[in-house]
């Protein structure tokens, strides 16, 4: 009989190194359809390879489910918002709210100043939401159509729209990973919000900054021109109210008032619906009319009210499947900017999911994360160097665990005890999992918040991840101030 063992360094990093290698051949072959299903396939692998490795430390396959198990139920949350997003996407293109976002948006917004007017709406929106995930899904759906309707590329927008929501996600009190960053260094919250300024406002104000210059230069006179087009062809196709906002309106109340996002996504829906019954029938019945169905009791349920079971087809069908206008207009329908796939669009990223936490659970569960993390730990000799080791503890489990959580969690776990005998305050640490873990992950394709924003808002992790400037700088700020000493808060001071 094996003994169990604590792993080596080397037999730590022997799945990362066969992670990493798979997937560039993987990417350089399959290119932007990797992740259609073999990345993962990679991971599927990958976790392979790290079970390979704990049964040879001492592991028996029971103890590996079990991690595996913990990882994915850890990520459950997140699959079953997902999930609602899908249907809340399809319902709010139905009823117009999309659509009426984009229209008024045009009206409003110009190329030069849309960057930047993204970045600060989305940070507005997520400071009241607590949630860059639901500024993504709402405002940040529209504002991606509003951008490719005025000719800027999707990856910028994207940038601004996801700059924005990580601002917004880290500085209010309403976020979750905001909540978790003080609990796990034992700081409270609002000592941890004043603390993340002295990065966060710099890193913010910088963005905007690169984002204005890129508005300045950035020329979209061909889309101005096609404008008017492009507001006639969505006035048209659809019935444009005011009175739309009031969705939207209804789920950004109940989510600064603390609901939780599964109820509060799901109202949405549903309001979504009854919207679309209301604003736009006839849409309903043409999406009533394409979708496939055989069941028995059809005719008798037409007979009786075709309306109803118009209704009932045509808003089921937006909420589960694809749905598309067409409405003449070259830029909206070749880029798709009036469709949606629903419940079942989501699928293939908690597919990516599923895969990248089964990797994960594998290699936390079997300690080989917590080993490469002490080995890093144990080369600190300086507050600099202490702050780079957290940022580089955070990235790594964004890319190994998968998961923004855990990227916190175990970090802030492991390098506490170390920031006291240090003498240093905790909010040091706590803002630093946050300049870190927090704004990391949604820049790696396979990890959770990178997998949701990417299929949410249509573009690729690597084409938005270059303009992503706020989450970039984050935690090169947190560094500099490491280095330089600005304002490092040491054990016993006052708070500032």
């Amino acid at each position: 009989m094996t003994t169990k063992r604590e792993p080596t360094l080397l037999e730590s990093f022997i799945p990362i190194i066969f992670l990493i290698l798979l997937l560039v051949v993987n990417v350089g072959i399959f290119g932007s359809e990797a992740l259609g299903g073999s990345n993962q396939i990679v991971l599927i692998l990958s976790a392979g390879v790290a079970a390979i490795v704990a049964f040879k430390i001492g592991y028996k396959w029971e103890e590996i489910q079990t991690g595996i198990v913990k990882s994915i139920s850890s990520a459950m949350a997140s699959i079953l918002i997902l999930l609602l997003i899908g249907a809340l996407a399809g319902a709010w293109m139905l009823s117009g709210v999309v659509p009426a976002m984009i229209y008024y948006g045009l009206q409003i917004l110009n190329p030069t100043i849309f960057l930047v007017a993204a970045c600060i709406v989305c940070s507005i929106v997520s400071i009241a939401t607590g949630s860059s995930w639901t500024t993504a899904a709402t405002v940040g759906i529209a504002l991606i159509g509003i951008g490719q309707a005025l000719g800027i590329s999707e990856g910028l927008v994207a940038g601004a729209i996801l700059s924005g929501a990580y601002f917004g996600d880290k500085m209010s009190p309403l976020s979750d990973t905001t909540n978790l960053a003080p609990a796990m260094a034992g700081t409270d919250l609002f000592t941890h919000i004043r603390y993340m300024t002295i990065t966060t406002v710099p890193s913010i104000i910088l963005a905007l900054i690169i984002f204005l210059v890129i508005g300045f230069t950035n020329s979209a006179d061909g889309a101005i021109e096609g404008k008017a087009a492009i507001l006639e062809a969505i006035d048209s196709t659809f019935n444009i109210s005011g009175w739309l906002f009031i969705v939207p309106i209804v789920v950004v109340v109940l989510i600064v008032k603390k609901m939780p996002a599964l109820p509060a996504l799901l109202i949405g829906t549903l309001l979504g619906v009854v919207f679309a019954l209301i604003f736009q029938p006839n849409l309903v019945a043409e999406v009533a009319a394409t979708a496939s169905f055989d069941g028995k009791l059809y005719d008798d349920f037409y007979s009786i009210s075709p309306a109803l079971t118009n209704g009932f087809i045509g808003t089921m069908q937006a909420m589960f499947g694809d749905i598309a206008f067409t409405t003449g207009n070259g830029v909206l329908d070749d880029e798709g900017l009036l469709s949606s796939s629903g419940m079942a669009g989501m699928l293939g990223t908690i597919w990516l999911i599923l895969s990248a936490m089964i990797f994960g659970g594998v290699m936390e569960g079997s300690g080989m994360l917590k080993r490469i993390a002490s080995a890093i730990i144990s080369k600190v000799n300086s507050t600099g160097s202490l702050i780079s080791s957290t940022v580089g503890t955070c990235v790594f489990f964004n890319l190994t665990a998968s998961d923004q959580y855990l990227a916190i969690v175990v970090p802030g776990r492991m390098y506490a005890d170390t920031y006291r005998e240090k003498g240093l305050a905790p909010e040091n640490l706590s803002r630093t999992l946050e300049d870190s873990g927090t704004v990391t992950s949604v820049m790696i394709p396979w990890n959770t918040c990178g997998a949701y924003h990417s299929t949410v808002l249509g573009v690729a992790t690597l084409s938005y991840l270059p303009f992503c400037f706020f989450n970039i700088i984050s935690p090169i700020m947190t560094m500099i101030v490491g280095y330089t000493g600005y304002k490092i808060k040491k054990l016993g001071a006052k708070s500032e």
